[in-house]
């Protein structure tokens, strides 16, 4: 049985994570729909209690809430804990250097997340999201220094195109600089486009895969129905749950009808459908550790639950044809019958061994 003390390795690297990570944007009631600080304090205690040792948090969430609350709960036993966070959102109105992907943002929101998060080094950093502005050398070199400077451990990325990650990893590579060992991407039944090309990107070039939203905003817990389509949606992370799902494009007709499908084959299994979504982001080999994100220690509890679901082939098939995409060129292309003919002469080639 998988537990939370049943832990991996994170990309190509000797750090010890734990299967599911414990996302922290809930943490703080400053966006209008977060836990208030004695429920996230029991949500942290629960999760670490078990064995999780793998916490992820931002510069910005909850206006940097999040992080000072971690900070505070990590206090006593930062030594075992994973603790990463993510610079690149604006941190001050008006401001146009308190945000982005540029030298003096990481710099600035490293230094503050130092503070918030009451300790001298972060285990994990990530770039939050590509600025489509900022040359990688930069990017690369200021990650370098601060892992030389001792202020960051690790680095990794997340919400980036797979070609400039992977020109990152290379450049890296070539320069000596500190490599790449985690991607954070959204990946769940209701946003498989990743496996086209970031997952298996990921896979060859050393980095663990961190899925965020594998419960589609909530969608794929079955909180939502039709009439919850005509949500008016704001740019905003404020207001409520089905805002952030419905502005973030998980809140469709579509997504729908996939957790249509997960609530059916969680009936058949007699678990939640939480579970089953979950669970499903942790079979694909690339992925490391989904992020399990709770507003109460009961739907933390469940989603923990996750570990133990076990699929049988019908269920699996279920589930792969209500959420199937087309991978596209080249990969649709090369995997027909007249392309690896004249590939291969007419000769089978088995991949499996």
């Amino acid at each position: 049985m998988t537990t939370l003390d049943t832990y991996r390795l994170l990309g190509r690297s000797g750090l010890r994570v734990s299967p599911l990570a414990l996302g922290t944007m809930t943490f703080g009631t400053d966006w209008g729909w977060g836990s208030d600080k004695d429920e996230s304090r029991r949500i942290f205690d629960t999760y670490v209690g078990r064995g999780g040792n793998f916490i992820d948090t931002a510069s910005q969430y909850t206006e940097g809430t999040a992080e000072t609350l971690v900070g505070e709960f990590a206090s006593g036993r930062r030594e075992e804990l994973v603790l990463a966070t993510k610079y690149t959102m604006a941190r001050r109105a008006g401001d146009p250097n308190s945000g982005g992907n540029h030298r003096k943002s990481m710099v600035q929101s490293v230094e503050a997340s130092l503070r918030r998060l009451n300790t001298d080094f972060i285990d994990l950093l990530y770039l939050h999201a590509w600025d489509f502005t900022t040359p990688v050398e930069e990017i690369l070199r200021a990650m370098d220094d601060l892992v030389r400077a001792g202020k960051v451990l690790y680095v990794g990325i997340s919400d980036a195109p797979a070609w400039q990650v992977s020109r990152m990893q290379a450049i890296a590579d070539l320069r000596g600089w500190a490599p790449l060992i985690a991607l954070q991407i959204e990946y769940s039944l209701v946003e498989r486009t990743v496996e086209r090309d970031l997952i298996p990107m990921a896979r060859e070039m050393g980095l663990g895969v961190v899925p965020w939203s594998p419960l589609a905003g909530g969608v794929l817990t079955g909180k939502y129905g039709r009439d919850d389509l005509a949500q008016e949606v704001s740019a905003a992370p404020s207001g409520t749950r089905k805002n952030v799902a419905a502005a973030n494009g998980s809140l469709t007709e579509r997504a729908l009808d996939i957790a249509d499908v997960v609530k059916q084959v969680a009936g058949e299994l007699g678990v939640k459908p939480s579970q089953v979504a979950l669970a499903w982001t942790t079979l694909n080999p690339g992925v490391t550790a989904p992020i399990v994100g709770a507003r109460t220690t009961a739907q933390l509890e469940d989603n923990l639950g996750a570990l133990d679901v076990r699929f049988s082939d019908g269920h699996l098939a279920a589930l792969e044809e209500a959420s199937r995409v087309d991978l596209g060129f080249p990969h649709e292309f090369l995997a027909r019958p007249m392309p690896r003919h004249v590939m291969l002469g007419g000769v089978t080639l088995d991949l499996t061994r």
